[in-house]
């Protein structure tokens, strides 16, 4: 994730090296473009009687919304219906208890496939992401009735039901290993909607254009929800507590993370660490919008902004080994990170010191703030996972050296390591609470296919974006260079087969994802939903180095757009 490396220009120039000799070598510089929002987030003031009046605006929508989501008399379509706008509109973990056990009733309904029969497409389609995405195993088989059993094509009367095909396609992002009719309706439906896409007005074209950009199970969960509220209306006006609860609670998570994200912009601002290494991405926003996509809750207030501070660390240790720093630099960086002991500074150049200092001293901050107790030995897997990333960052400053293409295996050895997203993802949990136990943390270091996938999913869905500005600075190694070195095939053949890596590990994040989980799914969160950000930000461009389009309109909206009541 953090290892993007396009830049806008890129020069050579000599100078000193290493602290205690004089080492002369070509520096790479990169010079990324400056940050589009400077201090406007150091102003914010959080007005805590507002924030109190919101608390307390939630607190009968809430309870309407309760008894309906637990009112026996709804029937099972209108229920899921209901359970599937609240999962939507980010309300979820407000009624965990309640949903959880209408699901289990239901499901057990839903069983019989025969209650699916007389059902159209769209119905099924909500039937199947709702038990989908809160981890029930409902079959795939609940679609055969829309294929034609001669032919083994689908319907084409499909193509009449818009709303049908928008569900069904979001369904078939949801698929796992094994699913062929889903991994079908992926390719037929995205042809069919682009097809008509341009015949199309009004609400149903907005809709359509959404879902082929940004299908909701590869989005920003914050962002979908907020375009859910405006595009799903008619869904959501059924209920009027819903409605309510849903527009107060967008403005009330507002204030809550615009304060997040000002406590987080004074940090950055006070250590002044632009000023000492002004090589470095000054993204701040951006990394927040990142981990805000983890868990939106705001018990996780703690938790985003710790794992924010190590985002902020990544990207500095990421721009420093790829954009700045000699090899020589590299390797001196590389071990007295693996020493993690204050002592290791004297052997770093000058503008390394104030790095290394601060990382050491947020990462005993951390110890201070969470009590161990709670989350034993969480810090110290961060830091295992912190060290691994610069030994990875320094091979690939090796490869780069002296010109090297590894082998396709080679490079993602290490290359699931440069996403960053090991370390994020156990990062994340420092400040979750009791909910982390050691059996978790021990599952998070197993290497789980989840957490691969991810990795895979972080580090080629970048190079594929980056690919072309990567070779303008010289020889290259990325994920298309290896498998093009390795297999001797085209750059489009290799885009192509790594492309398709990239969305067999989505089946193996969605596989882990179904019940029974090896972990409480909140904890599956951060590992499902840095895919998903993934895809948010390198999918048509590299969106953290130039932020201009979609992070920027992003965070536009959830700071700054508020809900009208």
């Amino acid at each position: 994730m953090m290892h993007s490396k396009m830049a806008t220009t890129v020069a050579n120039t000599v100078f000193q090296a290493n602290a205690q000799s004089t080492i002369e070598s070509v520096r790479p510089v990169v010079n990324f473009p400056p940050s589009i929002w400077g201090d406007r987030f150091l102003s914010f003031s959080l007005d805590n009687s507002q924030l109190e009046a919101y608390g307390k605006a939630m607190e009968q929508p809430k309870e309407q919304l309760r008894r309906l989501i637990l009112n026996p008399a709804i029937d099972s379509n209108e229920k899921l219906s209901l359970i599937y706008s609240v999962y939507r509109l980010g309300l979820t973990y407000l009624f965990s208890n309640d949903i959880d056990g209408q699901l289990d009733q239901l499901f057990n309904q839903q069983l019989n496939l025969q209650s699916c029969q007389e059902a159209d497409l769209y119905t099924i389609s909500i039937h199947f992401q709702v038990f989908r995405s809160f981890g029930y195993r409902l079959s795939c088989d609940v679609f055969n009735k829309f294929k034609d059993c001669s032919s083994g094509e689908f319907k084409e009367d499909i193509s009449k039901d818009v709303r049908g095909m928008i569900g069904f396609y979001e369904s078939a992002q949801l698929r796992i290993g094994g699913e062929s009719i889903l991994d079908e309706a992926n390719i037929f439906i995205e042809t069919k909607l682009k097809t008509i896409e341009k015949t199309l007005q009004g609400t149903l074209s907005r809709q359509v254009k959404h879902v082929l950009e940004r299908p909701y199970n590869r989005g920003h969960q914050m962002v979908e929800a907020r375009w859910y509220l405006s595009e799903f209306e008619e869904e959501i006006s059924r209920y009027d507590s819903l409605l309510t609860l849903a527009k107060v609670h967008f403005n009330y998570l507002q204030l809550l993370q615009k304060e997040e994200l000002r406590i987080i912009s004074k940090w950055w601002k006070d250590i002044d660490l632009q000023a000492k290494i002004p090589y470095v991405r000054e993204r701040v926003p951006e990394l927040y919008m990142w981990i805000l996509a983890f868990f939106l809750e705001p018990h996780y207030s703690q938790a985003r902004i710790i794992t924010t501070k190590i985002v902020v660390f990544v990207s500095v240790l990421d721009d420093t080994y790829d954009a700045y720093s000699t090899i020589e630099e590299a390797r001196l960086l590389t071990h007295a990170i693996n020493r993690w002991d204050i002592s290791a500074i004297s052997q770093l150049p000058e503008y390394m010191k104030p790095v290394y200092e601060m990382i050491l001293n947020e990462y005993a901050e951390f110890n201070k703030q969470v009590p161990h107790q709670l989350t034993p030995n969480i810090i110290e897997a961060s830091i295992k996972a912190f060290q691994n990333l610069a030994r990875s960052y320094h091979q690939e400053a090796e490869w780069r050296h002296v010109g090297e293409v590894p082998s396709f295996e080679a490079y993602m050895k290490i290359g699931r390591f440069t996403s960053a997203y090991d370390i994020l993802s156990k990062s994340a949990l420092i400040g979750m609470g009791e909910i982390v136990t050691q059996d978790v943390i021990v599952w998070y270091e197993s290497d789980p296919n989840m957490l691969i996938a991810t990795e895979l999913i972080g580090r080629i869905e970048n190079d594929v974006v980056s690919v072309q500005f990567e070779r303008e600075r010289g020889p290259s190694a990325t994920s298309v260079d290896a498998y093009m070195k390795t297999f001797m095939v085209s750059e489009n053949v290799a885009v192509n087969a790594v492309k398709n890596m990239v969305e067999n590990a989505w089946k193996d994040i969605r596989e882990g994802c179904l019940k029974p989980t090896a972990v409480p799914k909140d904890l599956l969160a951060p590992i499902v939903n840095l895919a998903q950000m993934t895809d948010v930000t390198y999918k048509y461009n590299d969106g953290l180095t130039f932020p201009e389009k979609t992070l920027k309109e992003y965070i536009t909206l959830l700071f700054f757009v508020s809900v009208p009541m």
